[in-house]
């Protein structure tokens, strides 16, 4: 596992860099290249598996939540205005619009989590901008419409009416 695991991360260093803010020391992801939409940005799998989440933990089904791997995927920050996806089904982090080089990656973090184990109140400064940040669960039928979400995440949705 040591070699796919150093395999995965150089693969990852020609696509991203983690910065760190030098005040508050919170990590982000920066593109190192450009992408199209809609394309494959690398492949993930689950480091650890817990039946709980973590703030640091992306949910694959009810009682199934992820540490990512390669680990510098959990530097992708929230965004109510998101430019990447973390399809857990077929493991995969896409884009959802284009990304120049030296554009952060950010995800909308309802959008594979149900109950967030930390909730917050979202700076993101996007102009759809939500505030606060709980989950999927707490999100009304106009905000839904605006994401993408991951398959078990739908059928929550579904399961609530939200979701078509």
């Amino acid at each position: 596992m040591a070699i796919v695991e150093t395999l995965v991360e150089e693969e990852l260093s020609e696509i991203a860099e983690i910065r760190i803010d030098p005040v508050n020391g919170t990590r982000s992801l920066w593109a190192m290249k450009p992408f199209k939409a809609n394309e494959l940005i690398i492949e993930f799998i689950a480091k650890d598996v817990y039946s709980i989440p973590s703030r640091m933990t992306v949910q694959i089904s009810e009682d199934v939540h992820i540490l990512l791997h390669p680990e510098a995927l959990e530097c992708a920050n929230h965004s109510c205005d998101p430019n990447i996806f973390f399809d857990t089904t077929s493991m995969e982090l896409v884009t959802l619009k284009p990304i120049h080089t030296g554009d952060e990656l950010t995800f909308f973090y309802p959008s594979a989590e149900w109950n967030m184990a930390s909730t917050f109140e979202c700076n993101c400064g996007a102009s759809n901008c939500i505030g606060h940040i709980r989950g999927a669960k707490y999100l009304d039928q106009k905000t839904i419409n605006r994401y993408r979400f991951t398959d078990f995440i739908k059928g929550k949705l579904a399961t609530t009416g939200k979701w078509a």
